[in-house]
């Protein structure tokens, strides 16, 4: 279906939420916008919503699969309104959001369904899970300056680590099962990168309440959602991978020149399959296997 705003989405296509999990596109850009779009249709998406200017062109099959929601240029911002707003309109419901150049992984995705994996992850009480935003990179700026290949994409296999997050409001004591966590592009350029957009934690993967809503910084209202596991055991974590920091820093004028060659000792190339961000430590199956 095609609706011309977020508003006339909500209006009239509320029975399109009826069944999860949904999957939510931002494009930023047309970059990879297609891929992006089929690698979550293949992971078993019940319903994929592309929120996008109607410039960005798709392929006939898409166009006809998938549900087009225009948007000019949507921001962080925009995406966290949208998210907001469409999950008080489908409480229960499982949603997942990203933006384009991003690819969801999960332990197990290439034989088993989002709907099954949630399905468990549900029966264990838990009602988000928690997602990092693994940095993807072209292996040749010069072949693609805009840092973006998927037949060279790399990624970096160690480098990453974790903070303590702590509670402003209990004396900076820190959270229960919370901690932000580093690593990728935005460590190693952090020069670049704000303060507070580094951490490649990212709560992704949600079941909608009305009175829960997503923050500026990837975390909800609620700080269970936020939590790494249950307190009795790991739970499932899953992985965005993501060409949207290498995207960035090429495109800006204030870090583009001071980058050659986004590769280090340290780079591998990108397998696409979960077996290797699951032996690089980057998700957790939990009780699942």
């Amino acid at each position: 279906m095609k609706f011309t705003s977020l508003k006339h989405m909500l209006k009239d296509g509320k029975a399109l939420f009826a069944k999860g999990p949904i999957a939510l596109i931002f494009a930023e850009d047309d970059i990879e916008l297609d891929t992006t779009l089929r690698h979550h249709q293949q992971l078993g998406f019940k319903e994929v919503f592309l929120f996008a200017p109607d410039v960005y062109a798709l392929p006939q099959d898409l166009s006809e699969t998938i549900h087009r929601v225009t948007m000019d240029m949507p921001t962080g911002a925009d995406m966290m309104d949208a998210v907001n707003k469409i999950s008080k309109a489908a409480p229960k419901v499982w949603f997942y959001y990203c933006f384009n150049a991003e690819y969801l992984f999960f332990p197990f995705c290439e034989s088993r369904t989002i709907g099954e994996m949630l399905a468990f992850h549900t029966e264990e009480r838990r009602d988000a899970m928690l997602t990092y935003v693994i940095d993807l990179y072209s292996g040749d700026l010069g072949d693609t300056p805009n840092a973006v290949s998927l037949d060279n994409a790399q990624l970096d296999k160690s480098g990453y680590y974790a903070l303590a997050r702590n509670d402003a409001e209990n004396h900076n004591h820190p959270k229960e099962r919370q901690l932000d966590f580093f690593g990728g592009l935005r460590w190693r350029y952090e020069e670049h990168v704000p303060a507070e957009r580094r951490k490649i934690d990212r709560i992704s993967i949600f079941r909608a309440r009305e009175d829960v809503t997503l923050r500026p910084d990837f975390t909800f209202s609620d700080e269970e959602y936020n939590t790494y596991s249950c307190p009795w055991h790991n739970n499932l974590t899953a992985a965005v991978c993501s060409f949207r920091t290498a995207k960035a820093l090429k495109r800006n004028p204030g870090s583009t020149f001071d980058i050659h060659d986004f590769s280090w000792y340290n780079s591998v190339p990108f397998d696409w399959h979960s077996r290797q961000l699951l032996d690089l430590g980057l998700m957790e199956p939990g009780q699942w296997f």
